[in-house]
């Protein structure tokens, strides 16, 4: 047997050495995602609208992923809580944000000390849905649309308020938003513990008036006879109640006021893991089972969200909404 020499030996030896790292580097680097469960943080309690767009989403896009999302309602100041942990979650795409209006534009508008950034803190992935809010008045009212109810308002100062689902909430900001547009700075804002209590109160006539998001409930209210949603702050009629007018067809075209939904990553998350995301939301948002979903509890579905678009929405929410939120005196910056 011929005898190996010196270097065939050493590199005998460097060819085995680097054939034990071999499998390992390669299974790091194919690594399949997720191969764990995901955690997607919902800042807002379970059963609310929030909530019901976060399950409907998760339980959709983890079959798509072939993994599981977990949801984790993390409830408490105004959405600020949850936001604030999930931006202190490590960047690996196993803790998601269901994020909203509230939580990343108004929220850090009003209180500039929230404890995160929504720009720097957090990545979009995709806007789901938007949830449009309305006027509403008690069915004792005598006005049947928005232009008659600013005849009313300024026939009558002084009598009107309106109630909303609490300070600083979109209900809130559209109110206000109202108020601006129609120049009626008496209307007098009662904030409610939620929109629930505030629509009863509109029914029983205890209030004249409400800022609230169209849902499915006042929906079913208002063609019962029991409540009149007057226009829906949006471009387009909302599809689960078609009979309710835009605001720009009732008079009021800058009356917009929308609460988006949408999933976002902590910052610094890798590239493949928030294009495999994004790949996903954007199929779960196309298929039509997931829109009914959305449309039966009168959200808005939002095809064709990206990264980029999710980006740029945000940016002009807030452009749109500071000086709103500064003129109504509701920002401390």
């Amino acid at each position: 047997m011929n005898k190996m020499t010196r270097r065939q030996a050493l590199n005998a030896g460097l060819a085995t050495f680097a054939a034990s790292f071999a499998p390992l580097s390669t299974a790091f680097g194919q690594t399949k995602y997720p191969n764990q469960p995901i955690r997607l943080i919902v800042p807002r309690p379970a059963g609310g609208v929030v909530d019901v767009v976060g399950r409907v989403w998760s339980n959709q896009a983890g079959a798509s992923l072939e993994g599981t999302i977990v949801v984790e309602n993390i409830g408490g100041g105004g959405g600020t809580i949850g936001t604030a942990q999930a931006a202190r979650a490590t960047a690996d795409g196993y803790t998601l944000l269901l994020g909203t209006t509230s939580d990343l534009v108004l929220n850090p508008i009003i209180r500039p000390n929230l404890g995160y950034d929504p720009v720097k803190d957090f990545t979009p992935i995709s806007i789901m849905a938007v949830s449009v809010a309305a006027i509403a008045v008690n069915a004792s009212l005598p006005v049947t649309s928005l232009k008659e109810l600013v005849a009313y308002a300024k026939a009558n100062p002084g009598k009107l308020s309106y109630g909303s689902a609490g300070a600083g909430t979109m209900a809130n900001l559209a109110g206000e938003l109202f108020k601006e547009l129609a120049g009626l700075p008496e209307i007098v804002h009662i904030p409610y513990k939620g929109a629930a209590p505030g629509i009863a109160d509109l029914v029983a006539g205890h209030i004249p008036m409400m800022a609230a998001n169209v849902s499915d409930s006042a929906i079913a209210l208002h063609r019962a006879g029991k409540i009149r949603l007057l226009a829906a702050a949006s471009e387009r009629r909302v599809t689960a109640a078609p009979e309710i007018p835009t605001s720009a067809e009732a008079g009021y075209p800058d009356f917009i006021a929308q609460l988006f939904m949408g999933v976002f990553t902590p910052a610094r998350t890798p590239q493949p893991v928030v294009d495999r995301l994004a790949a996903v939301s954007k199929q779960v948002m196309a298929d039509k089972d997931f829109q009914g979903k959305l449309i039966a509890q009168a959200f808005e579905p939002v095809q064709g969200s990206n990264p980029a678009a999710a980006k740029k929405y945000m940016a002009e929410e807030v452009a749109r909404w500071t000086p709103v939120l500064k003129r109504a005196g509701m920002t401390t910056n």
